[in-house]
């Protein structure tokens, strides 16, 4: 299978410039002349097989075939509110998020939060955490890019409506294994995941009150990303 390579340009006619990154495998790691073959896309949905024409000093000139509608997304929106872990544990957390589905990764701000929630600090820019993204959309195939949101805090999450359920990891709630989720089109969810120091009393009374579902991953305590690709999985692998 050819190798995938991401356009930040949308690709609307039969020819397209990678630059920057991609450009740069290209000529760099790669190698590549006139005539190697690979797949493009522009994250907007569908790939296209495309051919190398031309190589500049720091851009790729594409000749690019038919727009393939494949699409590799689940029938439904999954939104997941996280309270960020650190380091190499975000970024292994984004990455796993693009495989497993996950539409919407939501930086979340609770009471407990420690630290830079806002989706990128001096070491973790956003740049790169959206470099994060495509390089996992490159290996698992996605012709989507998972979107990063800008960070909420924890009264404003309480008050999005847009979802069919709402799912609070929380020891005590109910196992996780007796929740039916229905995975159709337009059953559209939001799973919350807090703090390594869990969510206040608090907060969780305040979920329940807002109709939420308190669901318990076990008698063990996760960390954050644990208890995320824990949740995520039981509901795009259902």
């Amino acid at each position: 299978m050819p190798d995938r390579y991401y356009s930040s340009e949308p690709i609307e006619g039969p020819a397209v410039t990678l630059r920057d990154n991609e450009a740069h495998h290209l000529l760099h790691v790669m190698r590549a002349k006139p005539g190697f073959e690979l797949v493009v896309f522009d994250g907007n949905g569908g790939e296209f097989a495309a051919v190398v024409a031309a190589c500049q000093r720091s851009t790729v000139e594409l000749s690019v075939g038919e727009r393939q509608d494949i699409e590799r997304e689940l029938p439904f929106e999954l939104t997941l509110a996280v309270s960020l872990p650190k380091g190499d544990r975000l970024r292994w957390l984004l990455e796993k998020c693009v495989e497993l589905g996950v539409t919407r990764f939501l930086p979340l701000h609770t009471t407990r939060s420690i630290g830079n929630s806002s989706g990128g600090s001096k070491k973790e820019p956003g740049a790169k955490l959206a470099r994060y993204v495509i390089e996992a959309s490159k290996q698992c195939g996605r012709n989507r890019l998972m979107e990063i949101a800008n960070p909420i805090a924890w009264p404003a999450l309480l008050t999005e409506t847009n979802y069919m359920r709402h799912l609070l990891a929380h020891p005590g709630g109910q196992p996780l294994a007796e929740i039916n989720c229905q995975t159709n089109k337009g059953n559209d969810l939001l799973l919350v995941v807090g703090p390594e120091g869990g969510f206040t009393d608090e907060e969780v009374s305040q979920a329940v009150g807002a109709g939420w579902e308190v669901v318990s991953l076990g008698e063990r305590i996760l960390r954050i990303e644990t208890a995320a690709l824990a949740l995520v999985s039981a509901i795009t692998l259902h």
